[in-house]
């Protein structure tokens, strides 16, 4: 005959007083918990702000470098025209204004400027404008 032994998973009364949290540990690791959150939920907050800032004056760039390029392109066999626009829709919201100075009669200054129209209004004003370029057009023929 055999005799198994078994042995009862029992545990003290005292090792039970340890399980779980007291309502100060949750209170204290809540409070800490919102110590450091409202530093980084601010710190997030303000990157995607110059995220959307930075976004919208790399298209202006992008928009003007275009506009700058193709009136040098049209320069070449087109050189007595102006190339001045007010106001016109590059891209959705996106407005250009062109002027054209004629420094000499070979050589004309060309600015560029480009900007998001915020308020919707139709017209590129001074805080709009996010990129200004300038060059100088020679004649070529």
């Amino acid at each position: 005959m055999r005799r198994e032994l078994t042995i009862a998973n029992r545990q003290s009364p005292v090792a039970n007083r340890f399980k779980g949290l007291t309502l100060v540990e949750v209170v204290m690791a809540s409070a800490l918990l919102l110590i450091v959150m409202v530093p980084i939920l601010k710190a997030l907050t303000n990157a995607q702000v110059s995220t959307a800032i930075i976004e919208r004056k790399t298209r202006s760039l992008i928009f003007a470098q275009a506009r700058l390029e193709n009136i040098k392109a049209r320069s070449i066999y087109s050189y007595g025209s102006s190339f001045t626009e007010a106001n016109t829709s590059v891209d959705g919201s996106y407005l250009c204004t062109v002027s054209d100075s004629g420094a000499a009669s070979d050589l004309r200054q060309i600015t560029v400027e480009v900007g998001y129209d915020l308020d919707d209004s139709g017209t590129l004003e001074a805080q709009e404008v996010d990129v200004t370029l300038v060059t100088l057009v020679a004649r070529r023929w």
